[in-house]
């Protein structure tokens, strides 16, 4: 399956736009708007109880809040067409932006001078004077911006800025007066809770569909985006929800539609939103500065898994493992090195990885972050000096893939062999052995001709005999420590 946008095309039915949803609020909590049980019986007010008695009428909710959501028309930018009669970056066909989403080069079938293409999501007032928040990929691009509210008055909105990272933008009509949603707390949301989402699916304006929260931090398989834990829902959402909002049960916007998981562009039960205080904060940013600051302390991280927990000797799968540490970056000054997993910040716990990317993207640069590390089989303290994102200056390795071995090493898997100081300099790399052929562990693992061996268990090595050191004296799993490329990771290996 794929993520998908769910901004709607003009040009399409089903499109490669995307929406999240999200939602927050106690399950126990009474709404504002009246919801009422369609069964005599009242349900019961303690969040252990296991039996439900009844389901809930949106009809208050939907009526009171609904005309806060708007319809966002968008007529985008078109590019200079090319020799081919395409442009030369973009193309006119409706597949494209599908294309360009995930990278892969798309086909230059557009027409010279083809009028502007049309998009259509949703938005929310959040403010009287006419401040709504959407998607990002639904206005990244546009030319002109058309808002419509419920009661068919239209205005022309002006793009106050976009943040890509987290797909949320700011635009702004001139109003006053204007219906305007609640702001909830995305704190209180729990799986199993009631969601509501307003928006324009396939055009058709101030829909309400509804559902329950499967799970509030989710990382998105295949996505490079650790800046959101997103909230999973089986709200339908459908091209033309994107930017609309996700209401708990008390009608408080707990967070901005944004994508699904398709393999039609379509709705097929997984939907994902942006919680609404992320939204907030980039909110926020976006009018005051017009762009977005974030946090950094220069380095790569990974996820954790059951083998890799087991080599570096954890309780348990947690934290965010250190791949790599930027030279001379914040974390190289403060001490921490790869190997290190990160298990909080500020007493703050760090279950997944992603969560980590989350809590530093926050903070502000030029404060002190205090980092729990797991080095050597215990927990040290570390204080890291925050500093301010640069859009290429980080990457994340989401997943393990790259190995190292030796070339007597069985128990890898591995066949290895010293790099000339040529192949050094032009890999530019620290390591001294590249992987020649990879089977039985190695092979399992992901480890691929060309990896280079960096380490073991959070330790270099720079020899064949010190790599089959490693192997001989490794339990069930040890944890090897690639360079594929200009990335480095760790990679789980269980050996027989």
């Amino acid at each position: 399956m794929s993520l998908h946008w769910t901004a709607r095309r003009a040009a399409l039915l089903f499109v490669t736009s995307a929406a999240l949803c999200a939602c927050s609020g106690s399950s126990n909590a009474q709404p504002s708007t009246p919801a009422v049980p369609r069964t005599a019986a009242p349900a019961s007010s303690s969040p252990e109880a296991g039996a439900v008695t009844g389901l809930p009428d949106f009809s208050g909710l939907v009526e009171k809040y609904g005309p806060a959501v708007v319809n966002v028309d968008v007529a985008e930018r078109t590019q200079q067409a090319g020799p081919g009669g395409g442009s030369d970056s973009d193309s006119d066909d409706p597949f494209n932006d599908f294309f360009r989403r995930f990278g892969i080069p798309g086909p230059n079938f557009g027409p010279r001078n083809a009028p502007p293409q049309h998009g259509t999501g949703s938005g929310f007032i959040v403010s009287a004077d006419g401040y709504i928040l959407t998607n990002a990929h639904v206005v990244s691009n546009a030319e002109q911006v058309t808002v419509r509210l419920t009661d068919r008055r239209e205005f022309q909105a002006k793009v106050i800025g976009v943040d890509t990272r987290t797909d949320v933008a700011v635009i702004k009509i001139a109003g006053h007066g204007l219906p305007v949603v609640k702001i909830g707390d995305t704190n209180k949301l729990r799986p199993g809770q009631w969601v509501v989402a307003i928006g324009s699916p396939f055009g058709f304006d101030n829909s309400a569909t509804a559902g329950i929260v499967s799970a509030t931090a989710r990382s998105l398989p295949g996505s490079d985006n650790n800046y959101v834990p997103f909230i999973q829902t089986d709200v339908a959402v459908n091209p033309g929800n994107s930017g609309g909002p996700l209401f708990n049960v008390r009608g408080e916007v707990v967070g901005i539609n944004s994508q699904i998981f398709s393999q039609t562009g379509g709705y097929m039960g997984l939907s994902f939103a942006i919680p609404i205080d992320v939204a907030v904060n980039v909110e926020n940013q976006l009018i005051k500065t017009g762009r977005v600051v974030r946090g950094r302390i220069g380095v790569t991280i990974q996820d954790v898994n059951a083998q890799l927990a087991e080599s570096f000797g954890l309780d348990r799968p947690r934290g965010a493992l250190v791949s790599s540490v930027e030279p001379g970056g914040p974390s190289d000054k403060a001490g921490v090195k790869p190997g290190d997993v990160i298990l909080a910040v500020d007493g703050q716990n760090i279950d997944r990885y992603s969560e980590l990317s989350t809590q530093i993207s926050n903070m502000k640069p030029g404060s002190m972050a205090q980092l729990a590390v797991w080095r050597g089989g215990k927990e040290q303290q570390i204080n890291v000096t925050i500093a301010e994102l640069n859009e290429k200056a980080e990457r994340t390795a989401a997943r393990s893939g790259g190995g190292h071995g030796a070339d007597q090493a069985a128990r890898l898997g591995l066949e290895v062999r010293p790099l000339s100081p040529d192949e050094k300099q032009q890999a530019q790399t620290q390591g001294s052995l590249v992987v020649e052929r990879a089977s039985g562990p190695a092979a399992a693992a992901g480890v691929e001709p060309g990896d280079i061996v960096l380490g073991v268990n959070g330790k270099r090595v720079h020899s064949v005999t010190e790599l089959q050191d490693a192997a001989r004296g490794a339990g069930k799993s040890i944890a090897l420590l690639i360079q594929r490329q200009d990335a480095q990771l760790f990679v789980p290996l269980r050996l027989p």
